[in-house]
């Protein structure tokens, strides 16, 4: 494509939204609508099973943090005796 025709296409272009209107009513209507859209619609109803979840989730993630850390090694020999598999966690390197 010819680089002065996609040019002259852009220099003509129109834009169609209403965002891009020069009309001030129908830009802030557009934007007002865009915004709501946003939003979070009006919270539900939750169940006190569902509270109380959250409640535990957050007690145990609490003790966790206090809790000291603690380190876990595995080995996994084969039939042979020989180690095929060794893991580690806990370790800060």
């Amino acid at each position: 494509m010819n680089v002065n025709l996609s040019l002259e296409n852009l220099k003509v272009f129109k834009a169609g939204s209403p965002l891009a209107s020069e009309d001030n009513t129908v830009r802030d209507k557009a934007l007002l609508a865009l915004q709501r859209s946003l939003l979070p619609q009006r919270a539900q109803r939750r169940k006190v099973s569902d509270l109380l979840s959250v409640v535990l989730a957050l007690s145990a993630r609490t003790r966790r943090m206090i809790l000291p850390r603690i380190e876990v090694d595995i080995d996994v020999f084969s039939p042979a005796g020989k180690r095929a598999v060794r893991m580690h966690f806990g370790r800060e390197h």
